[in-house]
């Protein structure tokens, strides 16, 4: 691989990704990162990667559902491998406003697919980039393994299982070279407030109230982004083609059990006499709609086949991940007010 097309790279795990694949991978080739740039896509998270990187790193302003543009990119650049990040993500949005997550999520890796196959001579691979979501939601026992039945219970996670068929059927159909991934919760620097992690740790350090849905004993396995990041290297250096690999953290935990681990650090790193034990400002509100009970990953199969295995506990993961973001109050700042986006507007125009 010479030529990497990296979609959704200003997003945070995209823009994670780029910044493992230049400065970490061994990877020595070009990374062309196409992003649309909406609410949740920040060139900011990338700004000393592409000052590093002039001749390596590439940034185009594009709509992965704009077919002329994305043939455009695969030419100019001579791309010979996808990593395809770019999704709509945040549940709550998919209830809200599901229209946008199947156009982006659905036609949009249609879109990058008819294209990739028009140059399927010079294509090494695409490896597409889901969750595990598509697979529903789990009862107090079990895991999900690469051949659990799809069961998705959200506008966002039907949009992400009917692009994971949509890849897989290109490989049997087309003979595309594909691998596709299946992660579980993914947590760490960059990433966008409104997610769980950094929005308790932003409302803790300013003593604001912390919304829990339901008793929040929901359960999710977390993992840290680097070492989501590491796992599809590691995939699109050595998986099978055609095969899916569920990549996940061996980290369960209910959600409330997160969130008074962030109170308790907190605590302990930006201590406040006045505001008291943070745990205080956990509130618990109404339930979501088709809140999935638990997710958790059974990943013997990259651990057995590829050598991967997580890196970063939880506990010092997310002690790194609260000092990044007190650390980036800036970024913060900008993120919650919009004005990276007057940025963006600014610099790229309407796109």
């Amino acid at each position: 691989m010479h030529s990497i097309l990296v979609t959704g790279g200003c997003g945070f795990i995209g823009s994670n990704f780029i910044r493992c694949l230049l400065t970490e991978s061994g990877f020595s080739g070009r990374v062309v990162n196409v992003d649309k740039l909406t609410y949740a896509g920040n060139p900011e998270n990338l700004t000393d990667i592409a000052e590093q990187f002039p001749d390596r790193y590439v940034f185009v302003r594009a709509d992965i559902c704009d077919r002329s543009a994305m043939t455009d990119v695969f030419a100019r650049f001579a791309i010979d491998a996808v990593c395809h990040f770019a999704a709509e993500s945040h549940v709550d949005r998919s209830i809200v406003a599901p229209e946008g997550f199947i156009k982006t999520n659905v036609d949009g890796t249609f879109t990058l697919l008819e294209v990739a196959r028009e140059r399927a001579d010079r294509l090494m691979l695409f490896h597409h980039v889901s969750t595990d979501e598509v697979y529903g939601s789990l009862g107090p026992e079990g895991y999900f393994s690469e051949e659990t039945a799809y069961r998705p219970n959200s506008p966002y996670s039907a949009s992400k299982a009917a692009s994971d068929h949509l890849v897989r059927a290109y490989h049997h159909t087309y003979g595309l070279p594909v691998t596709i991934s299946n992660c579980t919760n993914n947590y760490g620097p960059f990433q966008f407030p409104e997610k769980l992690i950094p929005l308790m740790i932003l409302n803790a350090a300013e003593g604001k109230p912390l919304p829990v849905y339901g008793q929040g004993r929901n359960v999710r396995d977390w993992l840290h982004v680097m070492d989501h990041c590491r796992a599809v290297w590691a995939i699109m250096q050595g998986g099978k083609r055609g095969e899916t690999y569920n990549i996940g953290g061996r980290c369960e935990l209910a959600n409330i059990d997160a969130v008074a681990l962030i109170c308790d650090l907190l605590d302990e790193i930006l201590p406040d006499a006045a505001l008291g034990p943070r745990r205080g400002l956990i509130t618990f509100v109404k339930d979501r709609p088709g809140h999935d009970l638990r997710y958790a990953i059974d990943s013997r199969k990259i651990e057995r086949d590829l050598g991967w295995t997580p890196q970063v506990t939880f506990e010092t993961g997310l002690r790194q991940t609260i000092q990044w973001y007190l650390g980036h109050r800036a970024w913060v700042q900008r993120v919650r007010t919009g004005e990276y986006q007057r940025w963006v507007q600014q610099h790229y125009g309407n796109g």
